[in-house]
C-alpha cells in the first residue's frame, strides 16, 4: 500500500473520562470535534489525524476486553506528536490550563519535546530544529 499526502491516520486512545479528554484536545491542542455518538466513544481530527477515543466498555466498541478479560486501560509510553512552532510557548500556555507533563523540554537530533498528559495518555509536542524533522 503506497501512502499519499492526503492519507489520514487513525489512532484510538482509551481514556477513563470522555468529556476531560474531549475538552483537552479540541482546547489545548486544536482538535476539531467530528462526533460523540455515545457516552464510551468520540472522534475528534486535526489536519490528517484522526484520534478515535474509548472508554473501557465491556459491551461495545474499540474499548472491549481481551477475550481473556484482560480491562484497556490508558497510559504507557506509546504516544504520537504534535508539531508546534514555538515549544516554550506552547508549554507555558498549557501549564497556565493547568495541564500536567510528564518531563521537561528535551532536545534531541531533530528538535526539541516534551510529553504532555492527556487525561492519561502521553501525547508528544514537537518542535523541529532541521528542515529533514518538520512534518
Amino acid at each position: 500500500m503506497e501512502a499519499s499526502k492526503n492519507q489520514k491516520v487513525q489512532i484510538r486512545y482509551i481514556v477513563t473520562n470522555m468529556d476531560d479528554a474531549i475538552n483537552f484536545y479540541t482546547y489545548q491542542l486544536g482538535f476539531k470535534l467530528e462526533m460523540h455518538p455515545a457516552p464510551a466513544f468520540a472522534m475528534l481530527s486535526l489536519n490528517n489525524l484522526r484520534l478515535v477515543l474509548s472508554i473501557p466498555n465491556p459491551s461495545a466498541g474499540g474499548g472491549q476486553s481481551m477475550p481473556d478479560g484482560t480491562q484497556q486501560t490508558p497510559g504507557g509510553w506509546n504516544r504520537f506528536s504534535t508539531e508546534v512552532n514555538d515549544i516554550h510557548e506552547k508549554v507555558e500556555t498549557l501549564k497556565k490550563a493547568g495541564v500536567k507533563f510528564r518531563n521537561d523540554i528535551v532536545t534531541g537530533v531533530g528538535g526539541k519535546q516534551i510529553i504532555v498528559e492527556d487525561p492519561g495518555n502521553p501525547v508528544e509536542l514537537f518542535q523541529p530544529m532541521i528542515e529533514a524533522a518538520r512534518f
